[in-house]
């Protein structure tokens, strides 16, 4: 059982990363992650395994959040449903690669400091909202399987939907920003899909899971944060639409500035 303080902690983290995944086409996984990985060591969850169930458990919420956020973008045209036709197929390849195989090979503590250094470079372009100059269109099939391929794979790797890297990916192909950040939200399904899947296997046979365990997933926690996230990412997506997106990734790109510390301190001390 939960503790009504870690329930309200979780329902309060659930709130926040549902509202940001509908506002800036993100998962919520870059938020989520830290506060995950800590509420696990304070159950006693030995620091490694910590690491790799709070991405696992991350990932398994976007699966709800992003339903929840989609919906709302679709009623509004943004998706582009064309493109995400093409992407997935590499996104579930690269997903099941990374969550399945190497997911499971690798140390807590490597994932925590390459989830601090991913963090670090989003948060950079996020804050700066750098630009590179954007290609003629979208890459052939084969770039975009390509693509998705790299999406998939990165999100396994550090729990987050991709956004940080699709939104960035189709803004540079010409995709208008609020079509890419609807589309990213929509990629976020087929990620979080596959790369569960992957969490489940490889976990089943893993020493020291906390009770209510289904492979590196926590489901309490899981629980909690789903049903908080899909209250708020429909506010978060229509909030898109009205408030100074720029302005507001700039302040999110300072707190995971401060995230992505607490991941490499728990990564190197580890």
């Amino acid at each position: 059982m939960l503790s009504p303080l870690l329930i309200v902690e979780l329902a309060a983290l659930g709130l926040t990363t549902g509202f940001l995944a509908g506002l800036l086409g993100i998962g919520g996984g870059m938020l989520m992650v830290p506060f995950v990985t800590y509420l696990l060591g304070q159950q006693q969850v030995a620091p490694d395994l910590a690491v790799k169930m709070a991405i696992a458990t991350s990932m398994a919420t976007i699966l709800f959040t992003s339903i929840s956020s989609v919906r709302a973008h679709h009623q509004r045209g943004a998706v582009r449903w064309d493109l995400v036709r093409s992407l997935a197929p590499g996104i579930v390849l690269g997903g099941i690669v990374a969550s399945l195989g190497v997911f499971a090979l690798l140390k807590g503590a490597f994932l925590a400091i390459f989830f601090g250094l991913f963090v670090s470079f989003s948060a950079v372009q996020m804050f700066l909202d750098r630009k590179p100059a954007a290609a003629r269109q979208m890459p052939s099939t084969g770039g975009q399987v390509a693509a998705g391929s790299a999406i998939g794979f990165v999100s396994g790797l550090v729990g987050a939907g991709g956004g940080f890297i699709s939104v960035p990916f189709m803004t540079w192909c010409n995709v208008p920003i609020r079509n890419a950040v609807a589309t990213s939200a929509a990629l976020g399904f087929p990620i979080a899909l596959s790369n569960v899947l992957g969490y489940v296997t490889a976990g089943q046979s893993v020493p020291g899971l906390p009770p209510a365990s289904w492979g590196y997933v926590w489901l309490p926690a899981l629980a909690v944060i789903a049903s908080c996230s899909v209250l708020t990412a429909p506010l978060g997506a229509r909030s898109a639409h009205r408030l100074p997106v720029r302005l507001l990734k700039r302040v999110f790109a300072s707190l995971l500035f401060s995230l992505a510390g607490y991941m490499l301190w728990k990564g190197l001390s580890t």
